[in-house]
């Protein structure tokens, strides 16, 4: 199918940077197949008029568990361990596969209707996000979660588990899969190794959270003798593509690791502030030229899954943290938000940013709200000002999956009512 965006402002790169600019961008099939001038043999087969509209690469949020959409304010205002331990455990040994399913539908929905066109996710129950992405026609990195003691049964259950889904999901081209080896608290040092040889023989990447609290930072030091971030090298874990969410406790040693090995860094600020956990180092992590990407985390612990909120954080917090306006600025939070994120996921040649040959995925926002005016630097607007209700238009893999913020590909009411069934069912609702 042949669309046209039609004299659209549109964030293009240019050097190394992004500038936005009027043009016409031309979507043939799946990708972007010109922009400014029509491609030749181009069939125009829809046109979306520009006017009053801005478009971007679709939002990567780069650390999610969407199953988790169902534990939304259930358990606000904890510790970290009483919050994890205590709470969220006890009820995901209530779930259903099925549940998370439609936990994942919920996500899906809420990260489209803000803009997001790809996700990493960790997750639990096998085929039910990945079944939720292929009907929805979100694009998804699917880790499942990895929890081990040496070869024990249950990491080699789960480790089998995730090469199943692989298989089975493998003619979805906009499902990739990941190792996640949980945390250095759920996987020791062994299995760590272990998942780390099996993520290089079958040529996956490895994503897993590290250094999140100040207690997993000084246990991990006492059994092992090493840092979080120094224990998963140790292990093997940087030895190819790889993630680390959080890296909130880290040191000067912890901060070499991660750009001598090359490890993209997903910052999570609405989690690690609600949680209690603190803030990443994110100035010290762009003077190191570490690759730095934007996670929501779960909505058990956010509690939103939209990565304009989360930009505007990102920049804010630090800003306050360090008594620095120009620590980190709103050009480098959205680079975060994009091609870094798709860089962080090995997929930057294909998405992240609006260039000829690339994937078409792509958010469209509408300017004439009071939030995106006046037009001044629109950059700084997509960080400080846009609230994610500006986005009214978001076409991944070439079709358009929301169109006048109606998504086309799920049934939202059937979610929200599912939803209510479950959450009734675990004892969670106030219904």
């Amino acid at each position: 199918m042949g669309i046209v965006l039609k004299d659209i402002l549109a964030v293009l790169p240019e050097n190394g940077q992004d500038k936005v600019c009027r043009t016409d961008i031309y979507l043939q099939e799946d990708k972007i197949a010109g922009i400014g001038e029509k491609p030749k043999g181009f069939a125009e087969e829809q046109v979306l008029d520009g006017t009053d509209r801005l478009v971007i690469p679709g939002l990567i949020n780069a650390h999610t568990h969407s199953y988790m959409a169902l534990l939304r304010n259930v358990a606000d205002d904890l510790t970290f361990e009483d919050w994890l331990f205590g709470h969220i455990e006890p009820i995901e040994d209530k779930l259903e596969p099925e549940d998370a399913y439609w936990g994942a539908c919920l996500a899906i929905l809420e990260m489209m209707k803000s803009g997001t066109t790809c996700f990493s996710d960790m997750q639990m129950h096998i085929h039910q996000t990945s079944r939720a992405v292929s009907e929805s026609g979100m694009r998804a990195v699917i880790s499942r979660g990895l929890v081990g003691s040496g070869d024990n049964e249950a990491g080699q259950i789960r480790l089998k588990e995730a090469y199943e889904e692989k298989e089975a999901w493998k003619d979805c081209d906009r499902l990739t899969f990941f190792l996640g080896p949980h945390a250095p608290y759920s996987c020791d040092e062994e299995f760590q190794r272990i998942v780390a040889k099996e993520a290089a023989k079958n040529h996956m990447g490895v994503h897993i959270h590290l250094s999140e609290s100040v207690n997993e930072v000084e246990n991990i030091r006492s059994q092992y003798g090493a840092s979080p971030i120094a224990l998963a090298k140790r292990a093997g874990l940087f030895d190819g593509l790889a993630v680390a969410a959080h890296c909130v406790h880290v040191d000067e040693a912890d901060l070499d690791i991660l750009r001598e090995c090359q490890v993209s860094v997903i910052t999570n600020p609405a989690s690690n502030m609600k949680l209690g956990n603190g803030f990443a180092p994110v100035p010290e992590m762009l003077e190191k030229g570490i690759n730095l990407c934007i996670g929501t985390d779960g909505a058990a612990s956010n509690n939103s899954l939209n990565m304009f909120h989360e930009m505007n954080l990102l920049g804010l917090i630090h800003k306050g943290n360090k008594q620095k306006a120009d620590c980190v600025s709103a050009r480098e939070i959205f680079r975060m938000a994009t091609i870094q994120g798709a860089k962080a996921l090995g997929m930057d040649a294909n998405i992240g940013s609006i260039e000829i040959g690339k994937k078409a995925d792509l958010a469209i926002l509408n300017l004439c709200t009071p939030s995106m005016t006046p037009r001044n630097d629109l950059l700084a607007g997509l960080c400080y000002s846009a609230n994610g209700s500006e986005v009214e238009t978001v076409i991944i893999d070439g079709k358009i999956t929301m169109e006048n913020r109606k998504v086309l590909t799920l049934d939202e009411e059937r979610i929200y009512e599912e939803i209510s069934k479950i959450c009734r069912r675990l004892g969670t609702s106030c219904e």
